[in-house]
């Protein structure tokens, strides 16, 4: 599939959760199986090597990592809010537009030096993914980069990772917010 059909398969929600807001909605994409098989192979195919894992961010991120994860043949690395894990965890706080929010691993997730690739279905102000490669980071890995179904460049996510050191890259970019 062209990336303009992929584009097509992308609802947008104007005034969600907010007036003036367009929400980028994936989860059209993630209904349609060649779609989403098309969008799971372009962004392995922008990956150099192979990862050890790749992370995802709680929630829609856990779908996008998981079939890249298959693909790349690397294992899964589940990064989640705060009281979902059972076992031992570290945590990071980001900050929202409104407060803060934690994400969370387990202790013993990751071993020192491994390569991760972080995933997750949009990068927006780049707050969450730069959270999850804080976390990676202290466990002692190594971000090798990001992949995203959806870049929402006004909002500088992206830009933010690159100044942090991680090669990014999204399959589709939307302007607005």
């Amino acid at each position: 599939m062209t990336r303009d059909e992929l584009r097509a398969l992308v609802r947008t929600i104007p005034d969600h959760p907010k007036p003036g807001i367009l929400f980028r909605d994936v989860t059209t994409l993630l209904l349609h199986a060649e779609g989403f098989a098309a969008a799971i192979e372009a962004l392995a195919g922008t990956v150099p090597g192979r990862p050890d894992l790749v992370a995802g961010m709680e929630a829609r991120g856990f779908v996008v990592a998981t079939a890249l994860a298959l693909k790349l043949g690397a294992g899964l690395l589940l990064i989640r809010k705060d009281g979902k894990l059972p076992g031992a965890t570290i945590g990071e706080d980001y900050a929202l537009e409104y407060g803060t929010d934690r994400l969370t691993m387990h202790v013993d997730a990751c071993a020192p030096g491994a390569a991760v690739l972080l995933a997750d279905d949009l990068i927006a102000t780049g707050g969450t993914a730069l959270a999850a490669a804080r976390l990676v980071r202290r466990a002692g890995a190594r971000v090798t980069g990001a992949r995203f179904l959806i870049d929402l460049p006004d909002l500088g996510g992206a830009a933010k990772l690159q100044t942090d050191g991680i090669e990014t890259q999204s399959l589709l970019a939307f302007a607005g917010h």
